[in-house]
């Protein structure tokens, strides 16, 4: 990742104040789609790379999903287990799991923070402990191509970010999955400088 140590540095430091956040109307909804497609193909297990507080695992938890939550940040984990999460710390990069584990992956916003020179053994890393014809789902800003520390950054230290523009994402990503699902949500609708990519995969 950009740089691991700082990373998780400055989400700990944020922990509960990204916690006590509403989750945006666009994000309840990128939720209900992938959900969707779970139901549908009965899908059971879901891991959630990124979690954060846990407030997504939460979700998919409350809709009868046996989830585990990952995070790099100590302090993420600590209010994931609050939630009465089954949450462990745990680097995407490096996933403590066997090959063909989970029915399912949700990843929100939390693989723009590698860079694009290891993104695609982070992308081997996540099929490999999907179970075949497993879904991903990738939420990823972007629409642009950048990678680098964000000046702008309100968090310190200042997280590294990588975008990429619609047509290199869906490259990469079918390098090893088939898109099933590719939608871009507006900077209006998002509230920001990018616009988001919300992609649905399958292994």
């Amino acid at each position: 990742m950009g740089n691991t140590k700082e990373i998780i540095e400055s989400y700990n430091q944020k922990a509960n104040e990204r916690d006590r956040l509403t989750v945006q109307d666009w994000k309840v909804a990128e939720r209900n789609t992938f959900l969707s497609f779970l139901h549908k193909e009965n899908k059971k297990s879901l891991l959630e790379i990124g979690a954060g507080p846990g407030k997504d695992s939460l979700f998919f938890q409350e809709k009868g999903l046996e989830t585990f939550a990952t995070d790099i940040s100590v302090e993420m984990i600590k209010l994931c287990k609050e939630k009465g999460l089954t949450a462990k710390v745990m680097d995407f990069a490096d996933l403590d799991f066997p090959d063909n584990h989970f029915d399912a992956i949700w990843s929100l916003n939390c693989l723009l923070h590698v860079p694009k020179m290891e993104i695609r053994g982070v992308l081997q890393e996540i099929k490999r402990v999907l179970k075949p014809s497993g879904l991903f789902y990738m939420g990823v800003y972007g629409g642009e191509n950048h990678e680098g520390i964000w000046e702008e950054d309100h968090y310190t230290p200042k997280r590294f970010f990588s975008f990429f523009e619609d047509e290199t994402i869906k490259e990469l990503v079918s390098e090893f999955f088939t898109i099933e699902y590719f939608e871009v949500i507006p900077k209006e609708v998002v509230g920001g400088k990018f616009q988001f990519q919300s992609i649905i995969l399958r292994k």
